[in-house]
């Protein structure tokens, strides 16, 4: 099932997106989809409805140095355990939304992941019980400042500009995500190419990590980690996350004035 959160006459609304491409229908439902899911009687043409970002999270629990690859070439070690850290709501932006160029950085990345969007409150969910938890999955893009995340003690200020946490198109509720291909291009060269199965640690295990350190509310997201080909970002590019049975997440590069 492919949930989609659409602008619809000038108001946001969930939507089940059914069809084969190039002409699925978007049956609105009757409020959010963490719950039981109600449709209404209302169908619209996917082609004729802006698509929204597809949640918008509380927080975005980020976890880095989960693809050995990746870790590899920024010249790191494998840690011992998942490195969290956090992104603001206000970094969301959804598909076809512009990503800002800010002005105090020099060098953007991006960061194509696989995201899991959480379904409902949980707090230190056992692993064995982890997926219960998830509502399902989506494309994200970790843009990262580069030269601030290496200046910075932290990685705050690199991770958490306004639109630097590009999702959707929409989540997917019945993906298995413990093998499928994750890909990012830019302008359509490809830079990243991998699979979930190479995580180191997977869903379930990040799931339950996470939720021994900090309440998850239906609606959070967790970025599950970037493989290796991290590369700049200019303004006037376009940047595609594209994640195997979920979709494609386009966004342009922007100046920030």
């Amino acid at each position: 099932m492919r949930i989609a959160r659409i602008s619809l006459d000038g108001t946001p609304a969930f939507g089940l997106v059914e069809g084969a491409p190039g002409s699925e229908t978007v049956t609105v439902l009757a409020g959010h989809p963490f719950g039981v899911i109600e449709r209404t009687e209302r169908t619209v043409d996917l082609a004729d409805v802006r698509l929204l970002a597809p949640v918008l999270p509380s927080k975005v629990v980020g976890v880095g140095r989960n693809y050995a690859e990746h870790v590899r070439e920024m010249g790191g070690e494998i840690p011992d355990e998942p490195v969290l850290f956090l992104k603001p709501s206000t970094s969301v932006i959804g598909p076809g939304d512009p990503i800002p160029y800010p002005m105090l950085s020099h060098e953007v990345h991006h960061e194509g992941e696989l995201a899991v969007v959480i379904g409902r409150l949980i707090r230190e969910v056992p692993i064995q019980r982890a997926f219960e938890a998830v509502l399902g999955y989506t494309c994200g893009n970790d843009v990262t400042a580069r030269d601030l995340q290496r200046s910075d003690a932290q990685w705050t200020r690199a991770k958490g500009f306004d639109g630097f946490c590009p999702l959707g198109p929409w989540i997917e509720t019945e993906l298995d995500p413990s093998d499928v291909a994750l890909t990012c291009s830019v302008n359509g060269e490809l830079r990243q190419s991998s699979r979930t199965s190479l995580l180191m640690r997977g869903v379930a295990e990040l799931v339950a990590f996470v939720s021994a350190v900090m309440t998850l509310l239906p609606g959070d997201v967790i970025l599950t980690g970037t493989p290796a080909g991290v590369g700049p970002l200019h303004v006037g590019d376009t940047v595609s996350v594209e994640v195997e049975g979920i979709g494609t997440l386009r966004n342009p590069v922007v100046g920030d004035d």
